[in-house]
């Protein structure tokens, strides 16, 4: 089923589901394609990337965060709004 992206440079963290998401561009998700365990972009049907998806994003992003805690990555991606 696409999805129809309308907000565009949108960053959405969604705390229960540890799920960090960049909106791109508005378009129409034609077809998702994962470029990393747990880490998905979004492609139009010219296959341009519309968004990027993010799984377990306070795990997968801890080693670019360095030491800090899950908390700070929290506050982190509420300050990036």
């Amino acid at each position: 089923m696409a999805k129809n992206i309308k907000n565009k440079n949108l960053v959405h963290y969604d705390k229960q589901s540890d799920v960090l998401y960049f909106g791109i561009r508005e378009g129409v998700e034609e077809e998702f394609s994962e470029i990393a365990p747990g880490i998905a972009v979004e492609l139009d049907k010219k296959g341009n990337v519309i968004g990027v998806e993010v799984l377990n994003a306070s795990r997968v992003l801890r080693s670019v965060l360095g030491q800090n805690q899950k908390e700070d990555f929290h506050a982190s991606v509420r300050a990036a709004r």
